[in-house]
């Protein structure tokens, strides 16, 4: 719902904030008050382009804002989520403009091109203009209001979810198809390349461990001179290691005994000389796992040859990804030679699928034909009512050739203006005002099945008077009952019916400029303004009996 919304600096609107309530708020004034200005601001936080030609002073910002409670939308907060913004119960809408026509759009102050703002607050206002009343051309629009008359819902749902997982698996079955002759014909040059993998029976960590043994092999005489030399200075050599270190533990031993205190320093050289002969142990058992034979030698660097060879033909680096090149070939010869197998089990999914869609769009269909005749009668009753009285509104629903997301149904809203018992596209047969007063009939009979946003109506009542514009605020009251519809209206019938009722009026400031400004009436300031709507300024007492009977 729409809380308020403020405006800075646009057109004649020096600095303006409108609040707004729940239900049916209807906006009157004077022809030419500015409220189209409003509703032109208004517009700007919906997504429409903006021009520098709007702003009041051109050495400041306009500045637009719309407040809005989103806390039982949920279609809202999914796009906030979806696109990383802040999730807002009370969220806020702005629309900035500069001297130079650059405009910045801020949902709770976080940036946003136009397309996402569009997006977003479509889901948050529905602006019905008499010459753009887009949604009731929609053929979306037509299934979802004929599917929510017969409770569609739950059975649309699923037959959706099997329409997108149908899609996949066709397009995945496409793809297998398409591609049987290319994979058979790289077959045998795959299973060649897996034979020659199989046939050197890599293992893991193979050839860095065989690595490993070439160097040893090849310093052999090196490594064991290396490790000779460190045992002579352990245990041979004239001042060696370990008989150092023999002789420094006696010496700490005697001197403990009279000073305690190098005890600590004795043990632990003690554990310094225990390691120092494990050391020298496997030293000892190093040298002779030292082996010397060029025949090994030999097989091993023929092993990490034809190793290496593999590797750069594979474009890998080692082993592991050696190894993991040939799982990938095994399941590749494996998929070409399973494909047809796999082919016909899609196929199979694939048809079961398609048989059940089709029993599915059968019933959607069934359903929607249920509540077609229902829907026309009151939609034809309520126009009626609004003054269309030789208007004949029909519901063309036809099984259509191909299934799509929403079933096998084409649905159109069909319109005869002047029984003539010629059927045209509604968008085609109906005028800007007509269009509204069918949108106003098809929304109050689906406002408890459907979610709906702010409803916004702009002069729906145009060329019609009387009792016609009586039922407009009749139904307009009754769908407000359940949604927050903002009214602009010259009708007295119209603004008689509303819950809250707010007039635009142009008043001058000191320096003599002329703004537009708006205040909520109270009850006698109503009976007022709807009077002037009845008899003009010049108040009459059968014009303010008039009005009271009306608001009555």
């Amino acid at each position: 719902m729409l809380e308020k919304i403020y405006i800075k600096n646009y057109v004649i609107i020096k600095e303006l904030c409108i609040p707004f309530e729940p239900n049916f708020n209807v906006i009157t004034g004077e022809t030419g008050a500015g409220k189209s200005i409003i509703l032109g601001a208004l517009s700007l936080i919906l997504g429409e382009r903006a021009d520098s030609q709007v702003i009041l002073n051109p050495e400041e910002k306009c500045i637009i804002e719309g407040h809005f409670n989103i806390s039982g939308n949920h279609t809202c907060r999914e796009i906030l989520r979806q696109h990383d913004l802040d999730v807002e119960t009370h969220t806020i809408i702005r629309r900035e403009i500069n001297a130079q026509g650059k405009s910045r759009a801020f949902i709770n102050d976080s940036p946003v091109n136009l397309g996402l703002l569009n997006e977003f607050t479509s889901q948050l206002v529905d602006l019905h203009r008499q010459f753009d009343n887009l949604a009731v051309k929609d053929h979306l629009f037509a299934f979802q209001i004929i599917d929510a008359l017969a409770g569609n819902q739950d059975l649309l749902h699923t037959y959706q979810q099997q329409y997108r997982e149908h899609q996949r698996l066709q397009k995945q079955l496409q793809e297998l198809t398409g591609n049987r002759q290319a994979f058979r014909q790289e077959l045998d040059y795959k299973q060649f390349l897996l034979q020659e993998l199989e046939d050197f029976a890599i293992r893991d960590n193979e050839l860095e461990q065989l690595a490993d043994e070439a160097r040893s092999l090849e310093h052999a005489d090196e490594i064991r001179q290396n490790i000779n030399s460190v045992l002579y200075m352990l245990e041979e050599d004239e001042n060696a290691v370990n008989h150092q270190v023999r002789k420094m533990l006696q010496v700490l031993q005697q001197t403990s005994r009279i000073y305690p205190g190098v005890t600590a320093s004795h043990d632990r050289l003690d554990s310094a000389w225990i390691e120092l002969k494990d050391i020298r142990e496997e030293l000892e058992k190093s040298l002779e796992g030292i082996d010397t034979d060029p025949q090994q030698l030999a097989v091993i660097q023929e092993r990490l040859d034809t190793g290496y060879k593999l590797l750069k033909k594979h474009g890998v680096r080692d082993s592991a990804e050696l190894i993991a090149v040939q799982q990938q070939l095994q399941s590749d010869v494996q998929k070409v030679l399973h494909i047809d197998e796999d082919i016909l089990n899609l196929e199979e999914k694939v048809a079961g699928l398609a048989a059940s869609l089709n029993e599915q769009a059968q019933q959607l269909h069934r359903q929607r034909n249920s509540a077609i005749a229902p829907f026309e009668a009151k939609v034809n009753e309520y126009i009626h009512l609004m003054g269309m009285v030789n208007a004949d509104f029909r519901v063309d629903l036809q099984p259509a050739q191909q299934p799509d997301h929403l079933g096998k149904s084409a649905i159109t809203f069909m319109l005869d203006s002047n029984k003539s018992g010629r059927y045209a596209t509604v968008q085609r047969a109906a005028s800007g005002g007509e269009l509204s007063r069918i949108m106003l009939a098809v929304k109050t009979i689906t406002a408890r099945a459907i979610e709906l946003p702010t409803l916004i109506f702009d002069e729906v009542d145009t060329g019609i008077s009387g009792e016609a514009a009586k039922q407009v605020g009749t139904l307009m009251k009754e769908l407000g009952a359940c949604h927050q519809i903002i009214c602009i209206t010259h009708q007295p019938q119209v603004a008689a019916k509303a819950h809250q009722h707010y007039f635009v009026y142009k008043q001058e400031d000191e320096q003599q400029r002329i703004s537009t400004s708006i205040r909520r009436l109270d009850e006698s300031e109503r009976v007022t303004a709807i009077a002037q709507m009845i008899g003009g300024n010049q108040l009459t007492d059968a014009a303010l009996n008039n009005a009271k009977e009306l608001m009555r």
